[in-house]
């Protein structure tokens, strides 16, 4: 570790500690803000030191970019074009992507609504750059010179035609009229899924007495109303839990106009650039490529599933009559709860009995030595000037490779507070690039989860849950380091929705595999590993319900891909889910109630849900063929990081897919896979019998 570096490469830094000492509470008053005089604003941008100072950002980036564009339209066709377009994509995207993480996150709200307007005037900008035809005219000209593009190297020609890729779904294509049409409908959908994704999350009101008073207890209080917020998944009484469903879920009218008037919008403009429906746009480029192999997919894999679904659902019944015999129907209210209680009744998994083995610092060692085996990377914690970080508790990780140097950034915001969303996720703040200098502009993402603070003298600790979620994004954050790309337009996790989460899942089968969690997880009071059979009870619990929970995830991605096509749609959204959740998933609609009201993946994955199962297809595969033999086999790693990470989204995802596995998976692969991760270890199933 204290190794000189070489050309090129920065030496182990004084300012680094271990990874896992960063996050113990003896460590956090020394890694907190540097000494005076060393100010900054967040993430080392000096502007940033007050929310003011976006307006200034933005500012500066759009004077850059204007000055890019007079130059992209007056160079010659050549590489430099498609260099040209990537600053001009990296001056906008490096205000757009830290404002879309600070609008969500900061603690103070005039920083959040400063981030929230340096994204709407940048997200216009790009909008109507997308449209500006001079522009799209040099990258045409480009595109058009065989002798120019066959002497281009495979990156920089895919680069310049996903570049093009961007001008043609944008409508480059039409008259004028009919452009302005496609950029008012781009900011029109940008204002309807900030709106529709905030209603996704706000809390439902209720008269108090409308409820019996022994269960009022479980809402809060407001006057003489309740609010429910949550659907209360986990609470063992049946009817706080039909309650919370049936209120939480009841359908709005607002809500209900956004979502209609948001998918109607995105197929207007589909429709307007030339595809058949929203779905047909968002697929191009992705592993499925269309809807009819996603409906394929999805098909196949329903079918597959179908008996052990419906083995799921008798189980859940069955408890639920041993449990409340006057009321034994299973409704959609029962699932998450009746498939934990038999998780926990047949392995004995009470998250308390886990959590002692996992603390917030030894999973961070086990993260550190697993990509030391894997791909000769180490984290450290390196120490923040003053106002580079939001919260005091914000940690600064430098990813460095034994040979290759320093890689890049990862912030790790992982403690809950007060404004902060309660979900677990990844943002690029920066993407890397070779700079016109030679230089590489390192990659900066944060990584977001919602961990409980520390009690006073214990360390943070996980429970396997929150542990595997921690894995889980640290893939995606890998990705992002190790996707060394050329062109800032395709780093790391830069690429079609359904490769980027194979990454981050293929880390949830390293966080399930004993051989991995043995090295790091011990009880931080005694020192004790965690027994074997612990982890193999933890393992074969998840796989109890497993299907009915696939089988939920498949009726989300069937409505996901049902909204995204053929419009107008033949019935309300609403009656299109009761029709949709009983064919596809089997338990009963419950009237009144409007779930896709609630389904924010709609803004992000819209007609993209699918990518969860079908990346978790690729993910099992890679895992099985590739690293359940020996998950420290360095070789393997070397490869993945070859054949899958190192291109970001600067290679077709099918063709990655295939250098890793040696072959070109079908639909058919895909489903088996997921099928037959269902199957139950015969070695544990004899041992807990």
């Amino acid at each position: 570790r204290g190794r000189a570096a070489g050309p090129g490469r920065r030496a182990v830094s004084t300012s680094w500690c271990p990874v896992g000492t960063a996050f113990d509470a003896k460590q956090q008053q020394q890694l907190r803000g540097g000494a005076a005089g060393r100010d900054t604003g967040l993430f080392g941008v000096p502007e940033l030191s007050c929310p003011e100072g976006f307006q200034e950002a933005q500012d500066k980036a759009l004077q850059e970019s204007e000055q890019l564009v007079q130059k992209a339209c007056s160079t010659p066709p050549g590489p430099e074009t498609v260099m040209i377009f990537d600053q001009l994509s990296d001056s906008l995207c490096r205000v757009a992507d830290l404002a879309d993480f600070i609008k969500v996150a900061h603690p103070d709200f005039a920083f959040r609504e400063a981030a929230e307007e340096a994204c709407r005037s940048i997200g216009t900008v790009v909008e109507k750059l997308n449209t500006d035809v001079e522009l799209c005219q040099s990258l045409r000209r480009l595109l058009a010179d065989e002798i120019v593009m066959s002497s281009l190297d495979p990156e920089t020609r895919r680069v310049a035609e996903l570049f093009m890729f961007d001008f043609e779904i944008s409508g480059i294509h039409l008259d004028e009229e009919k452009r302005k049409k496609a950029v008012d409908l781009n900011v029109r959908i940008l204002d309807l899924c900030n709106e529709f994704l905030i209603g996704t999350h706000l809390p439902n009101k209720i008269d108090k007495h409308v409820l019996p008073e022994h269960i009022r207890y479980n809402f809060t209080a407001e006057g003489n109303y309740l609010q429910v917020a949550g659907l209360h998944a986990d609470c063992p009484d049946d009817l706080v839990r039909e309650a919370a469903y049936k209120i939480f879920l009841h359908s709005n009218a607002q809500q209900l106009g956004r979502l209609e008037e948001l998918l109607a919008s995105r197929n207007s403009l589909a429709q307007l650039v030339g595809y058949d429906t929203f779905a047909h746009r968002a697929l191009q480029g992705t592993m499925a490529k269309n809807p009819e192999t996603v409906r394929q997919f999805l098909e196949k894999l329903s079918e597959q599933l179908s008996k052990r679904t419906q083995k799921d659902f008798e189980m859940m019944t069955k408890m639920k009559m041993k449990l409340n015999p006057h009321n034994s129907m299973l409704m959609p209210w029962d699932h998450p709860y009746y498939s934990g209680v038999l998780r926990a009744e047949r392995y004995n998994i009470d998250p308390g009995l886990y959590c002692p083995f996992f603390s917030l610092g030894a999973c961070m060692e086990g993260l550190n030595s697993l990509f030391s085996q894997l791909l000769g990377i180490s984290l450290y914690a390196e120490q923040t000037k003053r106002g580079e970080i939001w919260s005091e508790d914000v940690r600064k990780l430098a990813v460095v490779h034994e040979t290759e140097g320093l890689l890049g950034y990862i912030y790790c915001d992982f403690f809950q507070r007060p404004d902060k969303p309660h979900q677990d996720c990844h943002f690029t703040v920066r993407g890397g690039r070779l700079k016109e200098n030679g230089e590489y502009q390192l990659p900066v993402v944060v990584l977001m989860l919602s961990l409980p603070h520390s009690a006073r003298g214990a360390p943070t600790l996980l429970s396997p849950g929150m542990m595997e979620n921690l894995f889980h994004e640290m893939g995606h954050a890998m990705h992002s380091m190790l996707g060394r790309t050329r062109y800032q337009h395709v780093t790391g996790t830069r690429c079609p929705t359904d490769f980027a989460e194979v990454p981050s899942i293929l880390m949830e089968y390293f966080a399930n595999d004993y051989r991995v969690v043995n090295q790091f997880a011990r009880h931080y009071k005694t020192g004790q590993p965690l027994p074997k059979n612990m982890v193999s009870r933890l393992c074969e619990s998840k796989k109890v319900c497993a299907a009915a929970d696939m089988q939920l995830q498949v009726f989300y991605a069937v409505l996901d891909q049902i909204y995204h096509g053929k419009h107008p749609l033949k019935k309300s959204t609403t009656e299109i889910l009761k029709e949709t959740q009983e064919k596809v998933y089997g338990l009963p609609y419950v009237p009144n109630t409007a779930w896709q009201l609630r389904f924010s993946h709609l803004v992000g994955y819209g007609a993209k849900y699918y990518s969860y199962l079908m990346s978790r297809a690729v993910a099992s595969m890679v895992w099985k063929q590739c690293f359940a033999q020996n998950p420290f086999d360095r070789a393997m790693g070397e490869r993945y990081r070859r054949e899958m990470l190192a291109h970001g989204g600067g290679k077709e995802p099918i063709l990655m897919v295939q250098g890793m596995l040696q072959k070109s998976p079908s639909v058919e692969d895909f489903v088996d896979a997921l099928v037959s991760d269902l199957d139950h270890d015969f070695e544990t199933f004899i041992m807990d019998s």
